[in-house]
């Protein structure tokens, strides 16, 4: 491709009619990253209520069983991302997506019905697999749908999307438990989740496939099509066709039409490219974010604050990560991948130290709960704003175009491994070291900020095509 070629493609014109169809596109499929958000926010509410015994409404757990079905769904959600994304290379994301809505929903009514914890864990299990699934396949969907321009800004709708569902989580929760006293309150709360998959699958129906994904099984004409429906000029549809079918021509000729993980074994490159997929996740993860996600009533509760009173500060976790998101889609567009992650894993060191310090050697009381609360707080909005946004478009971007959805449900799998470890490990961790546990997320950070440095390229401002070439070069 030539450098005109590249710098041409690279232009997005002025929003018009077809982009905000793209817009559309891009809420209809972000449904999946809502009820992703909220499936994962939904637990820490209905944990308190599932615990009481059956004879009172819940399902009688203990800390053993909490721990199993609440990591259950974390565990489905790697199986999940494995599965869809070689699901989305073969009969394309839109069509595995509208798959996972009804997946969601078996999940859904299975958890808010399940009458023993043998069939929670199940379910959970498979609400996870649904989970998993979306989170490796709509920022992907969306990436290929959206010009360069805009790919930043609407593949970050993701994350702003799940943060959205954690909120309205963590707000069901605080007003269901507050109004309601039904002594199966919790089964209400998860099954909201249902709204959410319905609004996935009604909105697959009426969205066209990927372009990229039809024009990579020699489909140009469909990929034309749909093209022409979501780019604002004809000039603008020759450029990216041209850029395809360019693409599929050299992926012929260098042989990466061999199967999935053959291509990625035989390919040193994509091995390499694979392996920074694997360490973002580890980076995203052992920030310790989903500690506070999970835990934060926990952490709260041991400076002395009360119960109630834990479970509405944990609001805040939800309003904060919403609003940071704002602020990242709007710095996402403006700067580098890299700046953005290692400035937040500097912001997320000092956090997290500064907690450490703060739950070792303040005195216990009403300070030292705020003081606790608002470095959480702290932590969240550099991770919400600076981290987790870059996270999910980078897995969207980095991975070549034949390979894309087996690399991306690969990596992300991985990230929901390291997400089940920081869970499992958390409470342990909390116990044997106590508040020092935070100065050993700290010291991870640094080495998390010393890989972005070394071995991530710069991925801002290319077309998936020019990327794809780019990367080739740079890892080769």
């Amino acid at each position: 491709m030539s450098s005109a070629t590249h710098r041409a493609a690279s232009l997005e014109p002025a929003p018009t009619r077809e982009n905000h169809f793209v817009f559309k596109v891009a809420i209809a499929a972000t449904m999946g990253a809502l009820a992703f958000g909220y499936d994962t926010g939904v637990i820490s509410g209905a944990l308190p209520f599932m615990s009481v015994p059956l004879a009172r409404g819940g399902l009688g757990l203990n800390p053993v069983t909490e721990g199993i079905v609440t990591s259950s769904l974390v565990f489905g959600a790697a199986f999940g991302s494995l599965m869809a994304g070689s699901l989305a290379d073969k009969v394309g994301r839109r069509t595995t997506l509208l798959g996972l809505s009804l997946v969601f929903m078996l999940g859904v009514l299975g958890t808010a019905l399940a009458p023993s914890v043998a069939v929670m864990v199940a379910m959970r299990f498979v609400l996870g697999l649904a989970v998993g699934g979306a989170s490796s396949t709509v920022p992907v969907f969306i990436a290929e749908m959206a010009g360069p321009a805009h790919r930043a800004r609407l593949v970050s709708q993701n994350e702003l999307m799940i943060v959205s569902g954690q909120l309205l989580a963590y707000v069901l929760n605080a007003v269901l438990a507050h109004f309601s006293d039904a002594p199966h309150v919790w089964r209400t709360m998860l099954g909201i989740a249902a709204v959410p998959a319905v609004l996935l699958g009604l909105g697959m129906l009426f969205v066209p496939a990927s372009p990229r994904w039809l024009a990579s099984k020699g489909r140009v004409k469909e990929a034309r099509a749909v093209l022409q429906q979501i780019r604002s000029s004809e000039r603008q549809v020759e450029l990216e066709m041209a850029e395809m079918v360019k693409l599929n021509e050299i992926e012929h000729q260098d042989g990466h039409m061999r199967a999935g993980w053959s291509a990625v074994l035989g390919t040193p490159w994509i091995r390499k490219l694979l392996g920074i997929g694997i360490g973002l996740g580890f980076v995203a993860q052992f920030t310790g974010v989903n500690a506070f996600m999970y835990f934060t009533p926990i952490i709260l509760a041991s400076t002395g604050l009360g119960t109630n009173a834990a479970l509405t500060a944990t609001i805040g976790n939800g309003v904060v990560a919403v609003i940071a998101t704002f602020i990242g889609i709007a710095l996402i567009g403006k700067h580098g991948r890299r700046p953005m992650l290692l400035s937040g894993l500097a912001m997320v060191i000092v956090a997290q130290a500064a907690l450490g310090a703060v739950l070792l050697w303040m005195p216990d009381g009403l300070s030292k709960s705020y003081a606790a609360l608002a470095c959480i707080l702290c932590f969240l909005l550099f991770m919400q704003m600076l981290i987790s946004p870059v996270y999910w478009l980078l897995m969207s971007e980095l991975f070549p175009m034949r390979l894309r959805g087996v690399l991306t449900g690969s990596a992300v799998a991985c990230q929901w491994i390291f997400n089940a470890l920081v869970a499992l490990a958390f409470p342990i961790a909390m116990a044997r070291f106590g508040s020092a546990t935070f100065f050993v997320f700290a010291a991870i950070n640094v080495g998390s900020l010393v890989f972005i440095a070394a071995c991530l390229p710069e991925t801002r401002g290319k077309s998936l095509e020019g990327l794809e070439s780019y990367l080739q070069k740079e890892l080769a």
